[in-house]
């Protein structure tokens, strides 16, 4: 993995994601983020934490619920195999660092660029029943690009919906270090390259560039960059500058984070829809085994196999998708060739699946209460991340203020 831009060669690259404190987690969790967290932390100079600041965006009216709801969560991290002594673990609103470059970005995002993130009118339309016409939604993506930018992290792991997000990220790292990070004498020099284009290409780079920095239109963004590809009788020095000039140049204060994609979650539910909270069909990391068994035994299955002696066709089957998670080549074929020929009956099937599921959690559920047990311990994990945590912010927040000019002393 190439590292990301401004991040000096040898220096560990940092990764930074985040959740919010929603509970207890499921097994949709740990198949969709927690075991890739586990894999990032021994590659990686990794950062996690709890949004809580985040949860307040759609939830301001439910606070009281997000206290319990972190510890919750924290424990099912480490009982899944997140680890304190290779992880950064902390809670947002515990570094105020994020929220003062939060409000500094604030000050030169254009908000064309905060309305045009998809998620922004999607949720809007799922959450009808949410007031959500607030400035913190509406920045919630600029909070997020903080939370990214005071670590300096550069890599993210997100799903193909949080893209939009990251690549907001990259283009407010752009506007900052244009504004902030640039040479003694860059824009002169850059100017100067512009006249270099000819009259009629100098133009049309300007009202580009205008575009673009006032507008955050990205298609300006795009065809300058075009037009600078095509470019002959310029410099490779100067075509480089002009890049720089139309999207950031000079120091790089904050460097650009790069997607670090992580493949969908495949865990459905007990429905054979997403597992969902929302849905009612989770597996919770600390279910007990008894109630694993009811609950998988009582799945629905193909609707074709309505007596024992009645083939199905697992694909139509519930229960089939959780085979593809859990089960080897010899099962899923067992399972192909029994159930299709009624050689086999549906708990016959599940179980195999359900014996796999409580075999998983085994572990999980046992560190989980341990962990329960000592609530000071997961306290002070917390708390051991959070200085760690605002140390390394605030060495990024001294070079902020330094460009900006609010270093008073």
């Amino acid at each position: 993995m190439t590292p990301a831009s401004g991040i000096p060669p040898g220096q560990p690259v940092r990764v930074l994601s985040g959740m919010r404190p929603t509970g207890r987690l499921h097994l949709g969790h740990y198949h969709g983020v927690l075991r890739n967290w586990v894999r990032l932390q021994h590659e990686y100079e990794a950062f996690y934490f709890v949004a809580d600041w985040h949860a307040l965006t759609t939830h301001y009216e439910e606070s009281h619920i997000i206290r319990e709801n972190i510890w919750e969560m924290v424990i099912d991290w480490l009982a899944a195999g997140v680890d304190p002594h290779h992880a950064t673990l902390f809670i947002q609103s515990q570094v105020p660092q994020h929220a003062e470059l939060f409000t500094l970005l604030a000050m030169i995002t254009p908000l064309p660029w905060l309305e045009r993130v998809p998620s922004y009118k999607d949720q809007q339309t799922q959450l009808k029943d949410k007031d959500l016409s607030t400035y913190g939604f509406l920045g919630y993506p600029l909070l997020q690009s903080a939370d990214i930018l005071i670590y300096r992290a550069g890599l993210v792991p997100v799903g193909e919906d949080q893209v939009a997000h990251v690549e907001l990220t990259r283009e407010m790292a752009r506007r900052f270090n244009y504004l902030y990070g640039r040479e003694p004498g860059y824009e002169d020099r850059a100017k100067e390259a512009i006249t270099k284009l000819g009259k009629k290409t100098g133009s049309l780079y300007r009202r580009l560039r205008t575009a673009y920095l006032e507008r955050g239109d990205q298609e300006a963004l795009d065809t300058a960059r075009a037009l600078l590809e095509k470019q002959r009788n310029i410099t490779i020095g100067d075509k480089e500058r002009l890049f720089g000039y139309l999207e950031g140049g000079g120091k790089i204060i904050l460097p650009e984070p790069k997607v670090l994609l992580t493949p969908a979650s495949k865990m459905p539910g007990l429905d054979g829809q997403k597992m969902s909270k929302s849905y009612n069909n989770t597996i919770a990391l600390r279910e007990e085994p008894d109630e694993i068994q009811r609950k998988m035994q009582t799945m629905p299955t193909d609707p074709a196999r309505v007596r024992r002696a009645d083939p199905g066709d697992p694909e139509k089957c519930p229960v089939w998708p959780l085979h593809q998670v859990y089960s080897d080549e010899e099962t899923k074929a067992w399972v192909q060739q029994g159930c299709r020929s009624a050689a086999i009956g549906c708990l016959e099937c599940k179980q195999k699946v359900i014996d796999a599921v409580i075999a998983e959690l085994d572990p999980i559920r046992r560190r989980a209460a341990e962990y329960a047990s000592d609530p000071t311990l997961v306290k002070n994990i917390i708390a051991e991340g959070g200085e760690h945590a605002r140390d390394v912010a605030e060495e990024t927040l001294d070079d902020v203020r330094q460009a900006i000019g609010l270093e008073y002393s």
